[in-house]
């Protein structure tokens, strides 16, 4: 199907509700593969990404030559190119996945009743996942295998910067995994552009079980308003650290400076630092002079620029709710404890918050009582990520609180079922 192709609402409706009954036919035979036959499969789709590495490349400079001539920026476009080392980068990735454990199958509990009965809880997959995200066409590869390894069948609509590269990654996935026995139409990729596909795929409940929406707020916002089934999501990576007045003021830098400059345009950068008042003014002229060092602008509360005069700009209410996702950093002195993680339930996004102190009861009560995904102990934010949790790879980050949380993996693309055998047992027998 042509990807620019005019297309009738009628034809999209019936082209992707045509790709959720085939999702659904190969996801029952997904869920019965085992491991050794998984592993299989992704090895040959990383081998058939090399194979068709020539095509892949062809295809993905359509879509640059057509991001330049739309006015793409130069660090959108960079995302968007693919070259031998990163494609190489890629097919690695999906032997990665080969190699990380399998958790369907594993028993999550098990007990036996007075009665005889006996009850396994057991992790299975959730069955058809779609993904919708933007820009990056190494997500077609990352989203599809994680999926495929967990037994899932998969969805993928991407963004129209990436079209031509992600039809012909998904493809060469799709065709190098039959080679091992994937089931047709386990990796199917929406060919066409047209907006009313992603509110198709969030109507169609009957056959698409979730949906993990992968790029900007407005992405995020729009399918959850559309959906009829759960989404995994989080809108804001909105991060702070409180440094506690009986922090160790040199690790407290570190983790600040560390936390805001070494990727800033990422979820789990710092955006917000609560310095508590017994330290600030000790704190502050130190970390700031770091931050400038790296042309971070700073933005305070007005205890902040008493401290530290011209060398910040006066922070508003509406910097305390900003992820910036750049080099500025909103910074606020607190009182107490208590006022910072008052400050973050209030104003954080419930992703990663940290706390830097060497008082371990004022940690332990930072961590019980912030709302957030992930809490940390003098740990930069910058760790929240599931390859360096040690899950191996990860399909995103969930501010849910139900189902996924945190970093999710291939334990978050499961779900579970209730195996009970027993001996002719009956609940009401009779007499």
């Amino acid at each position: 199907m042509n990807a620019v192709a005019e297309l009738s609402p009628e034809e999209i409706h019936e082209a992707v509700f045509t790709m959720g009954r085939q999702a659904r036919t190969a996801a029952h035979a997904l869920a019965i593969l085992s491991t050794r036959q998984k592993n299989a499969i992704l090895h040959s789709m990383a081998a058939e990404l090399r194979e068709q590495s020539a095509e892949i490349l062809k295809e993905n400079t359509k879509d640059l030559a057509a991001g330049e001539a739309n006015g793409l920026s130069g660090a959108m476009l960079d995302r968007l190119r693919l070259d031998e080392a990163r494609l190489e980068t890629v097919a690695g990735g999906v032997e990665q996945v080969a190699g990380l454990a399998d958790p369907v199958g594993e028993i999550l509990d098990e007990r036996t009743r007075p009665n005889g009965i006996r009850i396994q809880q057991i992790r299975v997959p959730i069955g058809v996942i779609g993904i919708i995200y933007e820009s990056r066409p190494n997500v077609t590869s990352d989203a599809a295998v994680l999926c495929l390894k967990s037994g899932n069948a998969t969805i993928l609509r991407g963004g129209s910067e990436a079209i031509h590269s992600n039809r012909a990654m998904a493809a060469a996935l799709q065709e190098g995994g039959e080679k091992e026995g994937l089931p047709p139409h386990s990796i199917q990729l929406i060919p066409f552009t047209d907006r009313e596909s992603v509110k198709e795929m969030a109507s169609m409940d009957r056959y698409l079980d979730l949906i993990i929406p992968r790029g900007g707020k407005g992405l995020i916002e729009t399918v959850v308003s559309l959906a009829r089934m759960p989404v995994i999501k989080h809108y804001d990576g909105i991060c702070h650290v409180f440094v506690d007045e009986a922090a160790d003021q040199v690790m407290a830098g570190e983790i600040t400076v560390d936390a805001k400059t070494q990727k800033p345009s990422v979820c789990n950068a710092l955006e917000t630092l609560l310095v508590h008042e017994a330290v600030a003014g000790e704190f502050l002229p130190t970390v700031a002079k770091r931050l400038a060092a790296r042309q971070v602008e700073l933005r305070g509360c007005p205890k902040t620029r008493a401290i530290l005069g011209d060398q910040v700009v006066a922070a508003n209410e509406e910097d305390w709710g900003t992820e910036y996702l750049d080099y500025i950093l909103a910074i606020k002195v607190v009182s107490s404890g208590a006022e910072a993680i008052a400050h973050i339930n209030q104003y954080g996004s419930q992703h990663t918050d940290c706390i830097v102190t060497k008082d371990g009861a004022t940690a332990e009560r930072f961590l019980r009582e912030v709302d957030s995904a992930c809490v940390f102990h003098n740990v930069s934010t910058r760790f929240s990520d599931g390859e360096e949790f040690g899950f191996g790879a990860e399909i995103g980050i969930s501010t849910d609180k139900l189902h996924a949380r945190g970093p999710m993996a291939l334990r978050e693309l499961t779900s579970y079922q209730y195996r009970v055998r027993g001996a002719g047992q009956v609940k009401d027998p009779l007499s």
